[in-house]
């Protein structure tokens, strides 16, 4: 599952429309290559302290303050990702279950 994927590499950059995205890698030098070569502008990745689902690194960077477009863009994903997150999650809801035979009580 994607959602079980871990990335060491998470930020931002724009795309030449001039979309703002989030993105994620394993690989920082890499992954600044492939972007620069795609025309992307304003690249801001950095290392994951550890490795992270996309959920987590989201969370990091909402942490360390990103702000403007990239905040935004963020910010947007990271509602996207908990929204699919809790999709995944199982309430269950209890009942009390009575006995089928009724206690008698003596006084």
């Amino acid at each position: 599952m994607s959602q079980d994927k871990l990335f060491t590499v998470a930020g931002t950059a724009t795309n030449p429309n001039g979309t703002t995205k989030a993105r994620f890698a394993n690989d920082l030098v890499a992954r600044i290559k492939i972007l620069n070569k795609a025309g992307c502008t304003d690249i801001n990745l950095m290392e994951l302290p550890k490795a992270m689902t996309k959920l987590e690194a989201l969370q990091f960077l909402t942490e360390q303050g990103v702000t403007g477009d990239a905040g935004y863009a963020v910010a947007n994903k990271l509602a996207e990702k908990t929204k699919i997150a809790k999709k995944g999650e199982v309430k269950v809801a209890g009942k009390a279950i009575k006995s089928a035979k009724a206690e008698k009580v003596t006084a």
